[in-house]
């Protein structure tokens, strides 16, 4: 077994759990998340990261280190809630890390500033030149 395993596994799970699938929000936290939409999951996600940022504040200054891997699975899981509500997958996220892999991380911020503006840059013409 390896991590993706683990990742496959835990998003089959989240899966299950969406409201169309059956996923109750009586019994099943993730389905209640679901249910609720985006800001409640959003919501989440900006904790989560927060706690990350306190866990390695705290372990910075003496506490302990292992907070942070807790507060980053938290925050992983969350992550892959908003995933499964918008049809992504962790393969998606590991497919794109994939392909950075190598890049330097100057670059591929400059890159995805540049794709940014394009990107912007053709919604604006497509606007301009509806009636």
């Amino acid at each position: 077994m390896n991590s993706t395993d683990t990742l496959d596994r835990l998003a089959a799970v989240i899966e299950g759990r969406k409201p169309e699938r059956g996923g109750d929000p009586e019994t099943s936290y993730v389905a209640r998340l679901l249910a609720r939409g985006p800001d409640a999951f959003l919501k989440k996600i900006g904790e989560e990261a927060t706690e990350v940022v306190m866990a390695a504040k705290d372990a910075e200054h003496g506490g302990d280190a292992a907070w942070i891997v807790a507060e980053v699975a938290d925050l992983w899981f969350h992550s892959m809630i908003a995933l499964a509500y918008f049809g992504l997958s962790p393969k998606e996220v590991i497919t794109e890390l994939e392909r950075r892999e190598g890049t330097s991380g100057i670059e591929e911020k400059a890159l995805r500033k540049a794709e940014r503006r394009e990107h912007e840059a053709r919604a604006n013409l497509r606007e301009g030149s509806q009636p």
